[in-house]
């Protein structure tokens, strides 16, 4: 005798069917590298130089089941004869996304997209300090569930002035 719950398949008729997420490609979208003071640099060190951290996260839809998501990160380091370097970067990955909950697409493009591909955008500012002559530039890990938390607040904090 067959389960009510059954879909003549064997498996249940309210089963969630597993989200299916890969990397097509990844790459860069933009980089710029400047050392704008290697001359003062060069006569001596100066302090130990001071490193500003942005990044940011975006996502857009490109076509059928195919997403871009993306990692906006900038670098400046500073000491006491200027700026050091100035490091800007957007990498992005291509991802084929199926069966996701239309209310799970832009958590999972903001949050696990940037995810997968942090571990590349953090080999590649580490190269690119490096060639720059100076020492690696290690990220820590990022916690992008996080960062689009705090983007929600803020959007129904504006949200909450512009009806006011």
């Amino acid at each position: 005798m067959a389960d009510k719950d059954s879909n003549g398949n064997g498996a249940a008729a309210g089963a969630q069917v597993p989200i299916q997420a890969k990397i097509v490609n990844q790459y860069i979208k933009d980089l710029s590298f400047e050392n704008p003071n290697v001359h003062k640099l060069i006569s001596g060190a100066g302090t130990q130089p001071s490193i500003q951290v942005e990044v940011n996260v975006g996502a857009q839809h490109i076509e059928s089941d195919l997403y871009e998501t993306s990692i906006a990160f900038k670098a400046t380091a500073t000491n006491n004869l200027g700026t050091i370097y100035v490091l800007e970067t957007i990498y992005a990955g291509l991802l084929k996304i199926e069966s996701i909950p239309e209310g799970a697409l832009e958590p999972f493009l903001l949050i696990s997209g940037p995810a997968m591909i942090f571990p590349f955008l953090r080999r590649l500012v580490a190269d690119i300090t490096r060639e720059g002559g100076f020492p690696p530039l290690l990220l820590d890990p990022i916690d992008f569930g996080g960062l689009y938390m705090q983007r929600q607040r803020q959007q129904a904090q504006q949200a909450g002035k512009s009806v006011a």
